[in-house]
């Protein structure tokens, strides 16, 4: 297959690509602006070759040099979108600005970003006959809700974020039903594992606080909930949802089926470091943070009925791989 895949530097493509790459048929390409994602990132799970968009010209081949390309550019570019479509089976849709709090700084971003940039990549999947489009959804346009999530539950979302996801799922059933692209949105749970480094969510964030001596803030009670997902889990899920038959138009809640307060999962962490030597881990609690949801769990049977998925891997032995990753990286992770 020919995988066209936005946002490939960042946590979740790279480690998407580390497993693509174990099958020598497969072809990548890569669109990311390297905001968060970088070179590097990208280097240290493939060999790569960069093409360079910006003179307006065709992309090399999809089998020239190495089996996975690079172009630098933005998901803004509706131009590079249409070029890097052309001959891929499947577009994965991961670039996006992520997260409650920057959404709330600045919503017209979030919104730009997030819908314009999605509705590039499906024009171009339309314009370019691309079977299969993937797109990267969260639990955010659920909003407050009684938990488990889903995927009938009418949305609800209480921040920027969730409302651009929303607006994503809806372009993706659009485009589905009024010009056949296979779309498939995917509601990610809380993403954590190697190579997160340089993500702002729960787990990176109190590892590389931990690492400096800082102590690990804690907004609210603790008592919040969230679903935390390994990224093999999820890696899996987006693979199976490229090749499935029949799942066009569907959205799909890609989690646990787990509910995990901040304080259990702090206190997981905080084991796991003083048994790696990061030992006296600090702990405090400051004021709940708008726009946050107290509880977000995900009913994952859809998953299981349909794509014959479900996590495999338990929270406490994904976080101890985590801890091990980050530490044997320290080198790497400055910025």
């Amino acid at each position: 297959m020919k995988w066209l895949i936005t946002g490939g530097c960042g946590f979740i493509g790279t480690n998407l690509i580390a497993k693509l790459v174990t099958d020598v048929s497969n072809r990548i390409r890569v669109v990311d602006n390297l905001n968060v994602g970088k070179r590097d990132d990208l280097g240290r799970v493939c060999q790569f070759s960069e093409v360079f968009p910006s003179d307006r010209a065709e992309l090399p081949p999809w089998t020239n040099g190495h089996p996975v390309q690079l172009a630098v550019g933005d998901i803004l570019d509706e131009d590079l979108a249409l070029r890097a479509a052309l001959g891929a089976d499947v577009i994965v849709h991961l670039a996006a600005k992520t997260g409650v709090p920057f959404s709330l700084e600045n919503p017209r971003l979030d919104c730009t970003t997030n819908i314009l940039g999605l509705l590039n990549y499906l024009e171009a999947a339309r314009g370019c006959g691309v079977k299969r489009f993937i797109f990267a959804s969260s639990g955010a346009p659920i909003g407050e809700c009684e938990p488990p999530i889903h995927e009938e539950m009418a949305c609800h979302p209480v921040s920027p974020y969730g409302a651009s996801k929303l607006a994503g799922e809806a372009y993706c059933s659009a485009y589905y039903h009024s010009f056949g692209v296979e779309t498939v949105a995917l509601r990610f749970g809380n993403v954590y594992g190697p190579g997160a480094e340089r993500k702002t969510s729960v787990v990176p964030k109190f590892i590389r606080r931990a690492i400096k001596g800082e102590p690990l803030e804690i907004f609210g009670d603790g008592k919040q909930t969230r679903d935390f997902i390994f990224v093999d889990d999820l890696v899996r899920a987006v693979i199976l949802a490229a090749q499935a038959n029949g799942v066009g138009g569907h959205i799909f809640q890609i989690a646990t089926n787990r509910e995990t307060t901040v304080t259990e999962i702090t206190e997981k962490l905080v084991r796991h470091l003083d048994d790696a030597g990061i030992r006296n881990v600090q702990v405090r609690h400051a004021h709940p943070r708008h726009g946050d949801v107290k509880r977000n769990f995900s009913d994952t049977s859809k998953a299981k009925r349909i794509l014959g998925w479900e996590a495999e891997t338990d929270l406490d032995s994904g976080i101890g791989r985590t801890v091990t990753w980050w530490l044997s990286n320290r080198h790497d992770q400055s910025s």
